[in-house]
């Protein structure tokens, strides 16, 4: 990929003023360059935890994000960095910066709860970041979780079945990764030494009880255990002494406490072998622009009262790339047509042929670019817009063979018509003679090349328009009796009434081969539908069934747990999500 495409510095995507969130064209702009698949990492937390000295890690830099030094939450908004991603020169790595959370100097934290569905919605990864241990308070910080049922959808209309809609949202939402800033505790439990993931896993169970304040400690954790597909934790000390937190940016490793240093190593080590590619329902990779109106689709919702909803995103996209598919196809269509075709065709089945194999080609372009097509609608666009320059390359063809054929027969036929014209041919024996050179050059136009379908046509049309002077010859010529001009006449009758049913021969034939190119073009449309239904289909079982995987994993730890009530929800989520994949499949039709 360029590098003019990877940003030098971070860029606000997503401003948050006066309790509004816009999108930053510019930002926009740079994402649009951006043509390899994005892996997302956002990062989200309270405000001055140290958010932002993370993610110019990732960047590979020590300055970048800004880190401010003060109590007050220096990042605004939604900042964008891309770089290119160190272990996969295949892809784009794309870090988003979020402001603060719960930052006492906004007065109106409205928007921190969209932030935070923001950076799940377009992140592969999410990174939540505070400071000290898993406890209460940190839960309690956590709220904004409890609150995505409240500010995404995954579909957007409900579950025929009752099921809520937030039992999709592990199917498409971000891992997680819990960092834990100047952590101080032994990683212990019950006297054994534990990893951070354990330690993690043991802050997340749940408590017996249904009291309200029961709930309030179970709500944060259940929504994690049930929401995010998969769960990391990583602890670090303090980087340095207080007084030289504010120079976090102008310090060397050297100089950062030797355990915080490895620490931070082994999570951006993790983060750049770990993070997944941005991917949609159905292996839908994202690249930049994608991301782009992923954001610009997301962010209008919000502005408009709406709720940001995935299902509704996902056709947006749809609609915008498939509309290109199509001008795609056809482009590569009329790049094929223009290299390989020389008008006028010998016979049709040629143009046909051209035709048949550059729309294989182009409907091949055209499937590998649209996706989430409803009802085909896109792909019948170009199926009628293919036919349309199949009719038009015919009416080209037949223009050019007509063309062609009648400068022929001008060119050939000229002498003779200026020899009709001096009387030549007006004399005993004349009309043999005229014949004569009637038939050899008949016999030169037959044998030049390239005249294309209407040679025939053309030529029975010039014959039959020089019926009166072959005529006029026959009846002047005196050397011929009554009886010869008579069956002379009937002669020309019969070859003139031969050749019109050659020529209705060769119509037919034509019709037939028209109804056979469309039956074929039909059935190769089909074929390469059905073929793409197919992938799509075993696309959506593979991540059905990892889905299915991780919730029967929770209802496992549920049950071992004790929670009988929160197992048979989860019951329910994954007898809806069965039926889904014992569906019958759809067959494809194109009207």
């Amino acid at each position: 990929m360029a590098s003019e495409a990877h940003i030098p510095g971070p860029e606000c995507l997503i401003e948050n003023t006066n309790g509004q969130l816009l999108v930053n064209p510019e930002a926009l702009k740079i994402l649009s360059a951006i043509r390899q698949p994005v892996v997302v990492v956002a990062i989200v937390g309270p405000y001055r935890t140290g958010k932002s000295y993370l993610m110019n890690k990732l960047a590979g830099k020590n300055k970048g994000f800004s880190l401010g030094s003060t109590v007050q939450s220096h990042t605004k908004g939604i900042w964008v960095w891309c770089v290119p991603h160190p272990k996969k020169p295949d892809r784009t790595l794309v870090l988003l910066d979020t402001e603060g959370l719960g930052d006492v100097e906004k007065g109106d934290n409205q928007n921190d709860s969209w932030i935070f569905a923001l950076a799940i919605l377009l992140s592969s990864t999410f990174v939540y970041n505070s400071v000290g241990t898993i406890n209460q308070q940190a839960m309690d910080q956590l709220h904004y979780v409890t609150e995505l049922t409240d500010r995404i959808r995954a579909r957007s209309s409900p579950d025929v079945d009752g099921v809520e809609d937030s039992a999709d949202f592990m199917s498409f939402f971000p891992d997680f990764v819990w960092t834990l800033r100047d952590f101080s505790l032994d990683l212990k439990a019950d006297g054994e030494a534990i990893t951070a993931d354990e330690y993690l896993e043991n802050s997340l169970k749940l408590r017996k009880g249904t009291s309200p304040k029961d709930e309030t400690f179970n709500l944060p954790r259940l929504c994690i255990r049930k929401f995010f597909p998969k769960k990391k934790c990583f602890i670090f000390d303090r980087p340095t002494d207080r007084k030289r937190l504010g120079q976090l940016e102008e310090l060397c490793d050297d100089e950062l406490d030797s355990e915080f240093v490895q620490q931070a190593a082994a999570f951006c080590s993790y983060i750049f072998s770990n993070s997944k590619t941005k991917t949609l329902s159905g292996g839908i990779k994202v690249d930049g622009p994608r991301l782009g109106t992923l954001v610009q689709t997301y962010v209008n919702a919000i502005s408009r009262g709406d709720l940001p909803c995935m299902e509704n995103a996902v056709l947006a996209l749809a609609e915008i790339e498939n509309s290109a598919a199509v001008q795609k196809a056809i482009a590569h269509y009329d790049q094929q047509m223009s290299q390989k075709l020389q008008l006028p065709t010998e016979t049709l089945q040629e143009l046909l042929d051209l035709h048949r194999a550059s729309e294989k080609e182009a409907t091949e372009v055209f499937m590998k670019s649209s996706f989430k097509d409803i009802d085909q609608l896109f792909q019948k666009e170009l199926v009628a817009q293919l036919d349309k320059k199949r009719d038009d390359f015919c009416n080209q063809n037949l223009k050019a063979s007509e063309d062609h054929c009648s400068a022929l027969l001008k060119d050939i036929f000229s002498p003779l018509e200026e020899d009709v014209k001096q009387g030549i041919y007006l004399k005993p024996g004349g009309y043999r003679l005229f014949i004569e050179k009637m038939q050899e050059l008949k016999k030169k136009y037959v044998q030049e090349p390239r005249k294309g379908i209407q040679a025939e046509e053309i030529l029975q049309e010039y014959l039959k328009s020089k019926e009166s002077v072959t005529d006029v010859i026959l009846q002047t010529d005196q050397t011929l009796s009554e009886k010869e001009k008579s069956i002379e006449v009937e002669r020309v009758k019969a070859e003139s009434a031969q050749a019109a049913a050659k020529m209705l021969e060769e119509m037919q034939i034509k019709n037939q081969q028209m109804m056979e190119q469309k039956e074929k073009s039909h059935q190769e449309h089909v074929k390469q539908l059905t073929e793409k239904m197919e992938r799509e289909r075993a696309q959506l079982l593979e991540e059905q069934e990892r889905t299915l995987a991780l919730k029967l994993q929770e209802q496992s730890r549920l049950l071992q747990e004790g929670f009988q009530e929160e197992t048979r929800r989860l019951y329910n989520e994954i007898q809806n999500l069965q039926k889904k994949m014992n569906k019958p499949k759809k067959g494809c039709f194109l009207g």
